[in-house]
């Protein structure tokens, strides 16, 4: 096969440790010498996998996207000076490699493919659209968790037959947060719940008085409590 790089390697991550294969072919000799050794995953293990690239003269290294684990290799390779090509490869391309399957072998194997230019990298964007995107994702998740907290609240308050979900577009706005505290602090009669209505609700008194007629059970009232405080 075709030589496309003399210098590279390939790492298989996992969570507790990284296999490291870096194979070297000299120019106008057919020999391939194979460096293979174990790191660690803490910060330091990554600096000391980093300097044992460097010492190599290894520019082109390949690993697998397993799980999480590899983000933080690619995190403390990707700003160095040395400037590191990496390639983020699929792990599907080493399982479907036959014969006995070990870190240490897989991390050769890979070596091997990339040296050939057999491996296709998958698409890893710059680290700031990378943060990009875990703060959007972090924020439709807190955005999930919230609105699933507001629904529970809602089916609770059906259950229990006061429907502030049928006055009021919205259930934890400023008028129905109020409502709600006053609930969880044990008030009871509607006409004291209806008072807390404001703007286009207040308007509607007497609707909330009936709306929120209801029998509120100690154990609704606790479910409630723990849904508002969450």
């Amino acid at each position: 096969m075709e030589l496309v790089y003399r210098r590279c390697a390939g790492l298989d991550v996992h969570q507790k440790s990284i296999s490291a294969c870096v194979r070297i072919r000299e120019s106008g000799k057919q020999e391939v010498k194979i460096y293979e050794t174990t790191f660690g995953t803490f910060t330091r293990d990554l600096e000391r996998l980093r300097q044992w690239l460097k010492e190599h003269r290894v520019k082109q290294v390949a690993m697998e996207s397993t799980g999480v684990f590899w983000v933080p290799v690619w995190n403390i390779l990707e700003p160095v000076d040395w400037r590191f090509e990496l390639k983020l490869v699929n792990p599907a391309t080493v399982r479907a490699l036959r014969g006995c399957k070990t870190d240490r072998i897989d991390a050769r194997r890979m070596s091997e493919f990339l040296q050939h230019g057999l491996l296709h990298g998958s698409f890893v964007p710059p680290r700031p659209v990378r943060e990009l995107r875990d703060t959007t994702r972090s924020r439709v998740q807190i955005q999930g968790e919230r609105n699933r907290v507001i629904n529970r609240i809602g089916r609770l308050l059906e259950t229990v037959n006061i429907k502030l979900g049928s006055v009021a577009s919205n259930i934890v706005g400023k008028s129905g947060r109020a409502m709600l505290q006053a609930i969880v602090d044990g008030k009871s009669k509607p006409e004291e719940l209806a008072e807390l209505a404001l703007g286009t609700c207040g308007r509607r008194f007497r609707i909330w008085c009936w709306r929120c007629e209801g029998g509120r059970a100690s154990i609704s009232v606790g479910c409630c409590d723990r849904c508002w405080r969450s």
